[in-house]
């Protein structure tokens, strides 16, 4: 039977807590570490106090979804006693993984860095997230301004209007999803690169694929990417589309399904020999989208949807979040817990579904215990390590946890 891994995280805000996330849906234990509750402060994780109050103080709803199926424990990192007691943690626990997302020039001050924790274990898997890197030290990273750092917000909006980021934090979630991966990556190759560093602005930047290239082979800045809308900078005519009730996002991606459009009865007008191939149409572009919205007025979003599907295109109406959250494909894998509640008012929530159903989750029916309190497991974690009741009691006098 293969050993049930174990990773100790110091982790807060989105992207390190999304990518523990993720082993916690392997089936893995992960034990989220912060720092114990200071007179008249919030104390751990920031996100635990933002969004609808659940009833406790260190519980809100921004929280829960990362961090269902984990672990709290405290432990403050500032005191030796305490950078003594995460390796006694690391060495009993025979921890697998140590990741934290803590600025770079902490590490080696909270203890906290390779070199250190490897004396607890030399098999260690150790991976940090940062902004950018342990060569940048002091440089904070918060999704929306390394969205605006790395051209996220440059290329996203209206040609004529604000730059304005992503909807959803999508550097947290890559550079999540990029410790995940090289973590799993480092334990294949049998623990021959020990020492993870990642970067957010890094990752950001290898999904500029599209764009960086083109500063080789346009004539002038002029032809560079810019902010576009909804339209393909590449592919004419792929766009938002209005309708009666909506929208409908219709992208037609070669002259293939250009032709198969604009043969369907009624909409031959929208034919040219102009119009045949992609390069054609680039250059009449705001005719054609002029001309398909005048057509797809006629529609409702779910007629205009049906018919560019009869026509095997790829389209879809622009939905909501609440829409999303009723499709068949995403509500019968979505994650669910039960929060904790005040009195008797507890019942099973639905969360996101996982980017990937292992049989883990399968087995659970998607279900995972709500995301810990602040330092709720303290006394079974530190127990079990061989910390009697009497010496947890003396670490949380001396504010150690």
């Amino acid at each position: 039977m293969t050993k049930l891994k174990t990773i100790l995280s110091l982790e807060q805000a989105l992207a390190l807590p999304y990518a523990t996330q993720r082993f916690v849906q392997l089936g893995w234990r992960v034990i989220r570490i912060e720092s114990p509750a200071e007179d008249g402060e919030n104390a751990g994780d920031p996100n635990r106090y933002i969004g609808a109050d659940l009833g406790y103080p260190d519980l809100h709803s921004y929280y829960i979804a990362p961090n269902i199926g984990k672990e709290a424990i405290t432990i403050n990192l500032k005191k030796k006693e305490g950078q003594e007691l995460l390796k006694k943690l690391i060495k009993e626990l025979n921890v697998d993984v140590f990741m934290c997302n803590t600025l770079p020039k902490r590490y080696k001050q909270l203890g906290i860095d390779y070199e250190t924790l490897k004396e607890a274990n030399p098999d260690i898997i150790w991976c940090g997230i940062s902004a950018m890197g342990p060569e940048y030290p002091e440089r904070a990273g918060y999704d929306p301004a390394l969205q605006a750092m790395m051209g996220f917000t440059y290329l996203t909006g209206e040609p004529d209007g604000l730059p304005v980021p992503c909807g959803i934090p999508i550097i947290d979630f890559k550079a999540g999803d990029e410790a995940f991966t090289q973590v799993v990556l480092a334990m294949l190759e049998n623990n021959t690169n020990k020492e993870i560093h990642i970067s957010m602005a890094q990752c950001a930047a290898s999904w500029l694929m599209t764009a960086l290239p083109q500063l080789n082979f346009v004539k002038s800045d002029s032809e560079l990417f810019s902010r576009s809308g909804n339209e393909h900078r590449s592919f004419i005519p792929c766009n938002a589309y209005p309708t009666k009730d909506g929208y409908l996002y219709l992208a037609i991606g070669n002259d293939l399904q250009w032709h198969k459009f604009v043969s369907h009865k009624g909409f031959e007008k929208l034919f040219s020999e102009n119009r045949k191939t992609n390069e054609g149409r680039m250059k009449e572009k705001e005719n054609i989208y002029k001309e398909i919205g005048e057509l797809s007025k006629n529609y409702t979003t779910k007629e205009f949807f049906e018919l560019c599907i009869s026509l095997n295109l790829s389209a879809a109406p622009v939905n909501t979040v609440k829409e999303v959250a009723a499709l068949p494909f995403v509500d019968a894998c979505m994650m669910k817990t039960i929060p904790i509640a005040i009195g008797t008012n507890r019942k099973e929530i639905k969360l996101s579904p996982p980017s990937y159903s292992t049989t883990f989750l399968k087995e659970n029916d998607f279900l995972l215990k709500c995301s810990p309190r602040l330092g709720e497991q303290n006394n079974n974690v530190y127990q079990q390590i061989g910390i009697t009741e009497k010496e947890i009691e003396k670490l949380i006098t001396n504010k150690i946890i």
